[in-house]
């Protein structure tokens, strides 16, 4: 049985913890367009890691299942 092909792009935005959730990083992690409509509350908040929604779990682990 061959191994399982890893989707690159999903494996450099995700992470896992020491339980196995999956943390990702907010919408607008980069933030560099448009930013003198955004507060600096607003963009320093996009730098912060969340965990992916459990519907979304199951699916990015099929796509990076080495991550």
């Amino acid at each position: 049985m061959p191994k399982i092909r890893t989707k690159r792009a999903v494996a450099k935005r995700i992470r896992l913890t020491g339980t196995g959730k999956v943390k990702r990083m907010k919408q607008f992690s980069g933030c560099h367009h448009i930013r003198e409509k955004k507060s600096p509350k607003r963009t320093r908040d996009f730098r912060k890691t969340v965990l992916a929604s459990p519907a979304d779990e199951k699916n990015l682990k099929r796509m990076a299942p080495y991550a």
